[in-house]
């Protein structure tokens, strides 16, 4: 038997109708798919959209919610300090400045209420907007600042108070906690015990300073009581220069003991017995209370997170040598 090629002149009719039909079902097929998946790729490109315009209103909305109402009634400015005090926590010296200025700023302020409650922090940060406040009321002699402790206002907290013009608080609040404190662990005993040597190289005498896991020196420990010192007397000075002859200093007044408002009142440490209502309507004279707590920005907030889980992948994959 010979073999024969295939000749496409000699194919019948049918089977190129039916190759024909294949592909013309096939292509029908694939415009069905890509009609969906465009489908698919509008719909969620909507959301999306959605997405971040709810995320541009939640941004937003503090500030908006602000400037409602600014009609040209006078108003008491409200700014939160609530919580630690630090750098990275809600109430840090950036956002308490920028939210006094712009309270200080605006035509319809009466007056400021500083919303304290708050355990204290950082010593910097406290001081930063101690010194601000200062600055505004020498900028603004006629516009008063008054603090109005709710539960707490210890230590750093303090510190801020300290320059308003009045503080007000409730009897059972607790106030003061005038000092410095430095705390830390010791784990050599512990290592000892578990047979856990301490391998350590430093450049610098002192650069191990208070080392968690090494015996404590004498010298070293000397040292860093003159620094807490230090702080502390800046901290009375800055406490002596707010209150003056408010204070009735008594031998316990500086040592970090705090105290009802009750009996903070009878020492000078606050003036008098108010909440946030009552100072704005009785001593500020404008009944209407309009909050300035300057608040990151959830974009902000989001944009952080993002770049932080962004370097930190980047630093997984290339890993270089740092001076700590």
């Amino acid at each position: 038997m010979q073999n024969q090629q295939y000749n496409p002149n000699n194919a019948s009719p049918g089977a190129d109708g039916w190759e024909r039909g294949i592909i013309e079902k096939l292509a029908l097929a694939a415009i069905r798919e890509q009609t969906k998946a465009r489908r698919w790729g509008i719909f969620f490109k909507l959301l999306l959209f959605l997405y971040l315009i709810g995320v541009l209103v939640a941004a937003f909305y503090p500030q908006i919610k602000n400037n409602i109402g600014a009609t040209g009634e006078f108003h008491s400015a409200v700014i939160d300090l609530v919580g630690p005090i630090a750098e990275d926590k809600p109430a840090n010296a950036t956002d308490l400045i920028k939210s006094l200025r712009a309270a200080a700023k605006d035509d319809h302020t009466k007056g400021i209420i500083l919303h304290a409650n708050s355990p204290g922090g950082s010593p910097v940060q406290s001081a930063y907007v101690y010194e601000e406040i200062k600055k505004i009321k020498k900028e603004h002699p006629q516009l008063p600042i008054y603090a109005v402790v709710s539960d707490g206002c210890a230590s750093g907290c303090y510190y801020i108070v300290a320059a308003t013009d009045k503080i007000f608080v409730n009897p059972a609040s607790l106030v003061g906690s005038i000092g410095v404190l430095m705390d830390g662990f010791g784990f050599v005993d512990a290592m000892q015990k578990l047979g856990v040597e301490r391998r350590l190289m430093t450049a610098g005498a002192h650069k191990a300073m208070l080392d968690p896991f090494s015996p404590p020196k004498p010298d070293e420990n000397h040292y860093m009581q003159g620094v807490l010192d230090e702080v502390h007397q800046q901290f009375i000075q800055a406490v002596k220069s707010g209150r003056g002859d408010r204070l009735k200093i008594t031998p316990d007044i500086f040592s970090g003991l705090v105290w009802t408002g009750e009996t903070a009142v009878k020492m000078g440490i606050a003036d008098d017995f108010a909440n946030l209502d009552q100072v704005a309507k009785d001593k500020i004279g404008a009944e209407k209370l309009v909050q300035f707590t300057r608040q990151e920005a959830l974009l902000d907030r989001l944009a952080g997170k993002l770049g932080a889980s962004f370097g930190q992948a980047l630093a997984t994959l290339v890993a270089q040598p740092a001076l700590r």
